[in-house]
């Protein structure tokens, strides 16, 4: 995975910054005389252009900081079965910061890009700003590129590509959302207004997808307390959520491993 780079992305105004009001004035001076110098004017426009994006951009800098002095340390709510660590969620990240950075005017929109190597694929996000009269904005698009070559911890094969670069897209997302916002992660709640218990369950699969996926496990054999300690938990309904799609790929791909060694096996005492 690469740093994250930033570039930036200018957006021009309808109406000026007053601070280049003097510029504005000049500008219109020279386009009602006859004789001005085209040249002349190409340099006042690109000044007034500098000048907006400058100020511009100190206000997404100044919005930036304040949101961030805003958010405080997001409670992670996931487990990591290959390394055996928590982490917070994208969801949960999400619930966390959205209502801040669009109170302060942030957007954010997702994309993806050209990666330099073809195991990867790039995740791009488009933070923009506006001011508090929406005359004028700013946008900054950072990125990161994340492995998508479907291998695990230890360099097997525990995905197929389509869905390791799905899996790719979602770790991009949730890595550039904390980087772009500083954010920071936490064993436990600082205050959760006891709501802590209600906090959690809503971040687990619901019944639903408890019996789907039961169901699941029941039908690849992989067994109840073998899949409950790959993903760190005491029973399969405490799954959280965030999980729930990647653990169904993984009961129908053990299960299609499983049937496909039977029948080479088969097919060995054939012969």
């Amino acid at each position: 995975m690469t740093a994250v780079k930033t570039i930036e992305k200018e957006n021009l105004p309808a109406t000026a910054p007053s601070d280049t009001g003097t510029v504005l004035n000049l500008i219109a001076r020279a386009a009602s005389d006859p004789n001005c110098d085209i040249d002349k004017m190409e340099r006042l426009m690109r000044m007034h252009t500098e000048m907006t994006n400058r100020v511009c951009e100190q206000e997404f800098n100044a919005a930036m900081r304040t949101a961030q002095q805003e958010m405080q340390p997001i409670v992670k709510d996931s487990n990591n079965p290959q390394t055996r660590s928590r982490y917070a969620s994208y969801p949960a990240l999400d619930r966390a910061i959205r209502p801040i950075y669009t109170k302060h005017g942030f957007a954010l929109s997702f994309d993806s890009g050209d990666a330099p190597k073809p195991e990867e694929v790039r995740v791009l996000c488009y933070v923009s700003h506006s001011s508090e009269d929406t005359s004028r904005g700013f946008t900054r698009m950072y990125h990161v590129d994340m492995p998508a070559d479907g291998k695990g911890a230890k360099g097997g094969d525990v995905m197929t590509r389509t869905h390791a670069a799905g899996s790719a897209y979602t770790y991009g997302q949730r890595y550039l959302l904390k980087l772009i916002f500083n954010l920071a992660t936490s064993d436990t709640a600082t205050d959760d207004d006891g709501n802590a218990a209600a906090k959690a369950a809503a971040l687990r699969i619901n019944e639903s997808q408890a019996a789907t996926l039961k169901k699941a496990i029941a039908v690849c054999g992989v067994g109840f307390e073998k899949f409950c300690t790959h993903y760190g938990i005491s029973s399969f309904d405490l799954l959280p959520a965030s999980q729930y799609d990647e653990a169904l790929a993984a009961c129908g791909n053990y299960k299609a491993a499983k049937e496909k060694k039977a029948a080479e096996k088969a097919a060995g005492k054939k012969k």
